[in-house]
């Protein structure tokens, strides 16, 4: 019977083992299962289609191209105009700003990706269509609670995880086709249509961008910017961080084309986009063109090309490096873009916008990535939701101008569509606004605002604004609310003057009850609701007297 025991020693201590490194078998089953289930085939080359402006005008007497490049989690303090930083720098980001306009108080529709690029694509809250929350695959959320519960910071305090699941695969949760995309908006005006790089609104059931009015669509098959064994690429991992550990095990080198077969880009994977935007450009110099470059830059797993990464030797802290780097090279592939317009005679007459789908995130573990804001991407502080917003159309924005007034996602498709002559939607409410003019309005009191409130919502978080004052709620199911008022023409959100100012309060609190009465219901359940440490990064341990909001998804 001694063999009999000492199998039952053995086994004990393996599950013991099992269970200690639980996570580290949970992520390594993920990896081996995303090799087994996703088929890359070899480089492959993209052949965009060219054409003729069937009127036959020349540059000048087209309507204006329309280029969107849109950043994911760029931080407030991660462009160089923003302030003094001595981490990044964007010369490329900050001439774009100097040749157009820059609006102070831009704001993502979200403190999350998907939902600002629902607004984006649409011109609408994405809560009028039920698009609340980012979809996730549905093993994301438990494998994130479960790597959490092996941190010092758990991600999901007990008792918050939703018992209601989704019936829809990831790839089913997305904008729904009844949308008019931007996209469909200017094919409609005769616009030659072009997506690259992440898309995030669905890829089943007609919700693909070539379903959505893209002709053509290089999508971002999967998130690596390169291969795992390549030298040239540098990376960075955060132990701290469940999200990151997640990425690392479930995310590939990938793209595809047009819903075609997956194949493995050529380089890493933002130059690569700028690559192919250039050549979208080129293969459409004599038609007018929307290019909507959705850039997967900075977001995590931090990967940077080994050049960028060697140019930035100055920077002591590896993750800090690898970061920069990458925003290097975002910022050289807009200065690439622009290159490109002017080279062909169409800078002139081009509208390019260049916006962030959210803050910077507090998971990277670099605490000033929003500096001067508090919060951090998943808070709807300013941190989470204040983003560089910037346009550039010679022909209607002067040189070096500026908007103060807070402005949204949703007015990036209003201003587009009016730019090409086409009218909004009129069978449905739509909640942007055409902004050129704002900007461009010779007496500062001959237009309203664009926007009485601004409104942002991810379940338990939820906040409103008006010219001067936000009200933030944190409501998690089943625990106290906590609300904030904040003055941001005063000192922004550090001091909370709800007690000074009920009657503001009361009437935010009234204005954002309105809004949701009007919204539909969501198409699909959040799962877990996070604590969000309001002014720590995720490499910091929290300490008595923090301050957390609570966030839905």
């Amino acid at each position: 019977m001694k063999w009999i025991s000492g199998a039952a020693l053995l086994l004990a201590v393996l599950l013991g083992v099992g269970w200690i490194f639980r996570a580290e078998v949970v992520l390594f089953g993920i990896d081996q299962m995303m090799s087994a289930q996703m088929e890359i085939g070899p480089t492959r080359e993209i052949n965009w289609s060219t054409g003729v402006d069937p009127e036959g005008r020349d540059a000048a007497n087209r309507p204006p191209n329309i280029v969107l490049i849109l950043a994911d989690d760029l931080g407030w303090n991660d462009l160089s105009m923003n302030g003094p930083n001595p981490t990044t720098r964007t010369p490329n980001i900050d001439t774009l700003a100097a040749q157009g306009v820059t609006f102070t108080q831009g704001y993502a529709a979200n403190g999350t990706c998907a939902p600002s690029r629902a607004a984006l694509m649409s011109g609408r809250y994405g809560t009028r269509f039920g698009f609340e929350f980012t979809p996730t695959p549905s093993m994301m959320m438990p494998v994130l609670n479960l790597v959490s519960g092996t941190q010092e910071r758990p991600l999901v305090p007990p008792g918050l995880n939703n018992s209601e699941s989704s019936n829809l695969e990831f790839g089913e949760m997305g904008m729904p086709p009844a949308e008019i995309t931007l996209a469909e908006l200017l094919a409609e005006r005769g616009y030659h249509t072009a997506h690259i790089g992440k898309w995030h609104l669905g890829r089943e059931n007609g919700m693909a961008p070539h379903d959505q009015g893209f002709a053509e669509s290089l999508l971002m098959a999967s998130g690596l910017y390169g291969r795992l064994d390549d030298d040239s690429v540098v990376q960075a991992r955060q132990d701290f961080d469940p999200i990151d550990r997640f990425l690392w095990a479930s995310q590939r080198f990938a793209a595809s084309f047009n819903g075609g077969p997956t194949f493995e880009p050529p380089k890493y994977l933002t130059d690569y986009y700028t690559d192919e935007a250039v050549k979208v450009i080129a293969a459409n110099k004599d038609r007018p063109f929307f290019l909507y470059l959705a850039h997967w830059a900075p977001h995590t797993p931090l990967q940077a090309a080994r050049e960028d990464y060697d140019a930035l030797a100055g920077i002591d802290l590896h993750r800090e490096r690898v970061y920069a780097a990458m925003i290097r090279s975002l910022d050289r592939g807009v200065g690439r873009v622009m290159q490109a317009l002017q080279t062909h005679g169409l800078d002139d007459n081009t509208l390019v916008m260049f916006t962030s789908d959210n803050g910077g995130a507090g998971y990277i573990g670099l605490p000033d990535v929003n500096d001067p804001y508090r919060g951090w991407k998943i808070t709807l502080f300013e941190g989470g939701i204040r983003v560089p917003f910037i346009a550039k159309w010679p022909a209607k924005f002067a040189a070096g101008a500026t908007y103060d007034a807070p402005v949204h996602h949703f007015d990036l498709y209003a201003t587009a569509a009016a730019a090409a002559g086409a009218a909004l939607p009129s069978d449905r409410e739509m909640d942007g606004v055409d902004l050129v003019p704002y900007v461009t309005a010779t007496d500062s009191a001959e237009l309203a605002l664009p926007h009485d409130y601004l409104y942002f919502r991810s379940g338990a978080a939820q906040a409103v604004r008006d010219a001067r004052w936000k009200l933030m709620v944190s409501a998690p199911l089943g625990l106290p609310s906590r609300e904030w008022l904040f003055d941001l023409n005063a000192d922004g959100e550090w001091t909370d003057v709800m007690a000074e100012h009920p009657e503001v309060a009361e009437r935010l609190r009234l204005a954002l009850a309105s809004h949701n009465s009007e919204q539909a219901a969501t198409l699909w359940p959040w799962t877990i609701t996070t604590a969000q440490n309001v002014d720590r990064d995720l490499s910091q341990e929290d300490q008595p007297g923090d301050e957390f909001a609570y966030w839905s998804n």
